[in-house]
């Protein structure tokens, strides 16, 4: 089944199985920050954008993203807000075995970008759909709030 979207911006056509994901449709097309991890929704590896919204790519069927948008960590590369996430993240030590980051990365880009309350519970809430074993949440945390210090000063 070939279905067409924007992906990172970019105006592309897949030919997708019926009963593919997002996930996987993704993986073929070379985005590779988007990771397999649980395969049911439960932890956030596979986080992208879809029209703007943080979703499990692993649980969105592949047509369900026809004519609309998809961004990916490799898409906002070049985004401030995405730059000053990744350089506060490295700071922290918030990346250690990585797995977990770009999912990460992506909710609080959405959090932060939507302009939602912006406190330690949003924080935690947004990051609730990301599963991370290593950093015990306090790095990534410190992180968010060191670039929302920021991003509410230039803003």
């Amino acid at each position: 089944m070939k279905i067409e979207l924007k992906l990172n911006g970019a105006a592309v056509t897949w030919d997708v199985a019926p009963g593919a994901s997002l996930l996987d449709a993704l993986r073929d097309a070379s985005c590779l920050s988007v990771k397999r991890g649980c395969e049911t929704g439960d932890c956030g590896a596979c986080t992208v954008l879809l029209d703007d919204q943080p979703v499990n790519a692993c649980v969105v069927p592949a047509p369900r993203a026809r004519g609309r948008a998809v961004s990916t960590l490799e898409g906002l590369l070049d985004e401030p807000l995405l730059i000053r996430l990744r350089d506060a993240f490295v700071a922290s030590g918030a990346v250690q075995c990585g797995y977990c980051s770009p999912g990460m990365l992506i909710s609080m880009y959405a959090l932060i970008r939507d302009g939602k309350r912006l406190d330690e519970h949003s924080i935690r809430e947004a990051l609730g759909g990301n599963l991370c074993r290593c950093t015990g949440y306090v790095k990534p945390i410190a992180a968010c709030r060191a670039v929302l210090a920021d991003w509410e000063v230039r803003s």
